[in-house]
């Protein structure tokens, strides 16, 4: 009864973990469209961006102020009925709370320009807008929109896909600067590539590291692998050039997000232990991932 209860309460606690790093991304990603990317007349790329540009060309053309909220949603339906049919239906429902308190919190909260250096924008805004997106991917969400398209390859393909997005909001940027001026479309695209970039360095669940462990206790650290990844290792058995004695290697494929805690566990069972760790940039074959919910 009493490890049902602690179950039950570890998992309040995480549901209410994914709500507040929720909001949380809202409103920083509201603030960073007001404060940096309307300061600098920005296209951010992804349906915030084709959002802002819908925006721009009811302005300009039609001098009618269209509702971000409104815009916002009917550009995700698509995407959204696509994720809960594939990739997850808490994982789609967190993600449209975002959809929508983002596009609420962009409507109402007042703008307050923190600088009109535009390269600053950029690059800054482009960080900032990193940020807010991978406080939702670790609340197991997605701001909506390009981030659902890439969730969906990269769990179908196994590959990390933003900077196939990237490229994809290029083409958005491009129609941008012909419509409204090739300066604001340029620099959007420096604040778009910015924020993958730092996307890349900060959410790693998609990127994948190989790696070569010399030890003498082979056995306990391919459990400590098995428990923490829940990846196989396959073990060869060598001979040290130096010593002229027998030796174990292991070869494992881990997630990138992953590393630092089987690394640490590693060390933990072997402080002898020698590890060499590479990037993999593709793999074939059967790769296990943790499902989305």
């Amino acid at each position: 009864m009493k490890v049902q209860s602690s179950l039950n309460q570890n998992k309040v606690l995480m549901e209410a973990r994914r709500v507040c790093l929720i909001v949380l991304a809202s409103c920083i990603m509201a603030m960073n469209i007001k404060s940096f990317i309307r300061a600098g007349n920005l296209i951010p790329g992804g349906f915030n961006g084709v959002t802002l540009l819908i925006q721009q060309i009811g302005i300009e053309f039609w001098n009618i102020q269209i509702p971000f909220t409104a815009v916002n949603l009917i550009l995700n339906a698509i995407p959204v009925f696509i994720s809960f049919k594939f990739i997850g239906k808490k994982f789609t429902g967190y993600s449209c709370l975002m959809i929508v308190l983002s596009g609420i919190l962009t409507d109402i909260l007042p703008g307050y320009p923190v600088t009109h250096d535009i390269l600053l924008v950029c690059v800054f805004g482009g960080i900032i807008n990193a940020f807010a997106i991978s406080l939702c991917l670790f609340a197991n969400a997605t701001s909506g929109g390009t981030d659902f398209i890439a969730i969906f390859f990269s769990e179908k393909y196994g590959i990390d896909t933003w900077n196939h997005i990237f490229a994809a909001n290029v083409i958005v940027l491009l129609i941008a600067g012909r419509l409204f001026g090739w300066n604001e479309a340029l620099y959007s695209i420096i604040f778009q590539f910015t924020s993958t970039q730092v996307l890349h360095f900060l959410y790693k669940r998609y990127q994948k590291e190989t790696l070569f462990i010399i030890t003498e206790k082979p056995e306990r650290v391919y459990e400590e692998i098995r428990d923490i990844t829940n990846h196989d290792a396959t073990l060869f058995k060598g001979i040290g050039c130096y010593k002229k004695q027998e030796c174990n290697m292991l070869y494992s494929v881990v997630g990138s997000d992953e590393i630092r805690k089987v690394v640490t566990k590693i060390k933990e069972v072997d402080e002898k232990a020698f590890i060499n760790i590479m990037k993999t940039e593709q793999i074939t074959g059967r790769f296990y991932k943790r499902p989305n919910d």
